[in-house]
């Protein structure tokens, strides 16, 4: 299908989120990749994983940039050769990227009760026992958990633990925003976060905040 949703944070920030319904050879037309990574997507042994990496492809495409212009650092965290930030995601039959002239970072989340035998190893779970119902305390911990991921994504720094050092402030679900700070090395940053939610899929997205 073609782009799923567009997301104008700013005149310089965009989210591009892909519905992954087309085959891979679908998805494979009119893309050009480079050698390094024509090898790569043909060592993925999973369809899904193969098909949601040529759908970042297409969501380059939207925000109008080729393969090659994409470049991943030392610690495996993606670059544009024009200086712009990207952050990329991809969970079952979604993906997408956030482009900026700021630091970014985005994570796209199934929203599944998995996660709540996982919570105590990122966030203090007691602090949400007054949720009204199990399906309201998933949502609000894949939103916790998306966050902590996306800006994970951002800060790209080893050691940083998700329990220890990245917070996120409370917030209601109406909202669909939040701040939240990483405190690693004596320092803390401040981030500002948006979410949306979607066919039982959860994208957080974060911006460093400007002071």
């Amino acid at each position: 299908m073609p782009l799923y949703k567009r997301i104008t944070i700013n005149k310089a920030t965009n989210v591009l989120i892909w519905k992954i319904e087309e085959s891979f050879e679908e998805l494979s037309k009119g893309i050009t990749l480079t050698p390094l990574c024509n090898d790569r997507v043909q060592g993925m042994k999973s369809d899904i994983h193969r098909r949601g990496f040529m759908s970042v492809r297409h969501l380059l495409a939207e925000a109008g940039y080729e393969d090659s212009d994409l470049f991943y650092d030392e610690a495996g965290k993606p670059h544009l050769r024009d200086g712009k930030y990207i952050s990329i995601t991809h969970s079952f039959n979604f993906s997408g990227i956030i482009v900026s002239d700021r630091e970014v970072g985005i994570d796209i989340e199934k929203q599944r009760e998995k996660i709540l035998l996982i919570a105590p190893k990122f966030t203090p779970i007691e602090e949400y026992r007054t949720l009204a119902n199990t399906d309201a305390l998933i949502r609000k911990l894949t939103i916790v958990w998306g966050a902590k991921e996306a800006v994970y994504k951002l800060y790209a720094q080893p050691k940083v633990s998700f329990l220890q050092h990245i917070n996120i402030t409370d917030f209601d679900f109406d909202e669909q925003k939040t701040t939240g700070k990483i405190t690693f090395n004596g320092q803390t940053s401040w981030y500002e976060f948006e979410f949306t939610e979607f066919e039982g899929f959860t994208c957080v997205y974060t911006l460093r905040k400007v002071s």
